[in-house]
């Protein structure tokens, strides 16, 4: 597999990422661990029929419980601390402090072998986060004292998701399949959490248990796997700045579907994200 084909496989989950909100609002009313848990075992579950159709288990028992340990922590946290973080502070500011992943996959990814941090890299992951906060603070309310925890908590959630895509490439040995298992045990700690933090609530009719499935299904579950290959086989740096895309798509996908309403911001975080993902192509090709 070519570099380029593989970042484009990568990009294929800032695609699937970008209907998370979409089918999230279709699963209402599902508290946020629950939804997680059921997404979880949906896509741990295909992945290990994917697994056993493509040549068996065999791999996976050569894979150390570090690994999975590593990459659990990687799916599970990022979700925990997100949704903890929207619990405790406004969902705009901590979606926007989240949202500094892909600005710190860019500059994490400068410490791996084999890599080279250009500037163009840095300037267009900074222009793609000014876009990312025109739509997230859109809806901006406020931040107090008591919120800063939860800001906090929404730092950690950005850590955790850029550390677990830059170190991922430093196990480019390990098969993809292992993003199976890391979704079961996920799913583990996530009926765990809802067990103990939630009341259960299912979804309501066909559109409802449709959206669930098709969360598994996609940003809950294959995105993951193309991820992992897309960040141990592909051009990091280009993914990291591409990510900022998703919250864009996010916001047309809502507008498209009756749930959102479009505004100038839209268009102003278009040319900024559009502009910083040519930065990034150019830095990328040797240009910047």
């Amino acid at each position: 597999m070519t570099r380029q084909g593989a970042t484009l496989i990568g990009f294929t989950a800032v695609l699937l990422w970008s209907l998370l909100a979409l089918f999230t609002v279709g699963s209402a009313p599902v508290p946020p661990f629950q939804l997680n848990a059921i997404c979880f075992a949906i896509g741990g579950t295909i992945g290990l029929i994917w697994t056993r159709a493509s040549g068996g288990f065999g791999p996976l028992f050569r894979v150390s419980w570090k690994v999975f340990a590593f990459g659990t922590a990687g799916l599970f946290g990022y979700h925990f601390f997100y949704f903890s973080a929207l619990r405790m502070a406004p969902a705009a500011e901590a979606g926007l402090i989240a949202y500094l992943w892909p600005l710190l996959i860019v500059l994490f990814s400068g410490l791996l072998p084999g890599e080279r941090l250009r500037r163009g890299h840095v300037l267009g992951a900074v222009t793609g986060f000014a876009g990312a906060a025109l739509i997230v603070l859109g809806n901006a309310s406020g931040v107090d004292a008591t919120a800063l925890p939860g800001l906090g908590l929404a730092f950690l959630c950005a850590l955790t998701w850029s550390s677990y895509s830059v170190l991922s490439r430093r196990l480019g040995a390990v098969p993809t399949a292992s993003v199976a298992v890391f979704c079961v045990l996920s799913a583990g700690l996530s009926l765990a959490a809802h067990l103990a933090l939630e009341a259960t609530a299912w979804p309501v009719g066909a559109l409802g248990w449709a959206s669930t499935a098709a969360l598994g299904l996609g940003p809950v579950g294959l995105a993951f796997y193309v991820w992992d290959i897309g960040v141990k086989k592909g051009d990091i740096q280009m993914l990291g700045t591409a990510s900022y895309a998703a919250p864009l798509l996010s916001t047309l996908v809502l507008i498209l579907a009756g749930v959102a309403e479009p505004g100038w911001t839209l268009l102003a975080a278009a040319l900024l994200i559009t502009g910083g993902a040519v930065l990034a192509a150019r830095a990328s090709a040797g240009q910047g």
